[in-house]
């Protein structure tokens, strides 16, 4: 399992690097869950990261709007993101959710980019008017995405994951993403206390920020590289 980690500045990105995150996740809160920040910001952080840190950004919380979204993911990886985020958000039918993800993929393979793909979708779900989470899988699988991703939409509640999905259906989206060889990701206020469900579920990425900030604060408080530190080495301790 790796930590990505989702810093909000050029500062709380080095600290990312001293403290040995394995993917830093560039996002912009002030636009949503899955936000994206300036091309500027993305290229910036990549120039000081080590070139074997590799950078995911998100393009956001998205409408069904393939063109678009297809070209802000080519910005994204333009500016030096290894991994491209898609927030499937104002997303209706799986349908919808496989033309805007194969756009993506398409555009990457055709500026022949290294660069992951990944269909991101909510566990809030129908709830929020998006999709049902257990339907990502197999737009992911469909559109030839390299991971399938479920994070928190609303992160004022700072409600984890776990306390909106079962751990049943948890099962069911990894087991449903492996068998169409799809790698798996999970975020949304994952804490320290998180640690032995995600042992048991295993997924490929863990996606975090508040846990390694300040008092546990991901809007006031920075991140800091001994908190990651402290999470990464829990998270390899042998039961």
């Amino acid at each position: 399992m790796r930590l990505l980690i989702s810093p909000q500045s050029i500062r709380e990105a080095v600290e990312c690097v001293k403290g040995n995150a394995d993917i830093i996740d560039i996002k912009n809160p002030a636009e949503g869950s899955l936000g994206a920040n300036f091309p500027w910001i993305i290229r910036s952080i990549c120039k000081m990261v080590p070139k074997t840190t590799p950078i995911s950004a998100t393009v956001g919380d998205i409408a069904y709007q393939p063109g678009t979204v297809a070209l802000a993911s080519l910005g994204a990886a333009t500016a030096g993101a290894s991994f491209v985020k898609v927030g499937l958000y104002n997303i209706k039918t799986p349908e919808q959710g496989i033309k805007v993800m194969k756009a993506v993929k398409r555009t990457i393979e055709e500026y022949q980019l290294p660069v992951s793909v990944v269909a991101a979708g909510y566990a809030e779900g129908e709830n929020i008017g998006s999709l049902d989470p257990l339907t990502i899988p197999q737009i992911a699988a469909v559109a030839k995405c390299d991971y399938a991703m479920l994070d928190t939409f609303d992160k004022t509640t700072k409600k984890p994951i776990f306390d909106i999905l079962s751990n049943s259906i948890l099962e069911d989206f990894i087991e449903r993403s492996r068998e169409k060889d799809i790698s798996v990701a999970l975020g949304g206020s994952i804490k320290l206390s998180h640690i032995p469900i995600l042992k048991k579920l295993q997924p490929d990425i863990i996606g975090i920020r508040g846990a390694v900030c300040e008092d546990g604060d991901r809007e006031k408080g920075t991140i800091k590289s001994d908190l990651i530190i402290e999470f990464s080495k829990k998270l390899k301790e042998k039961e």
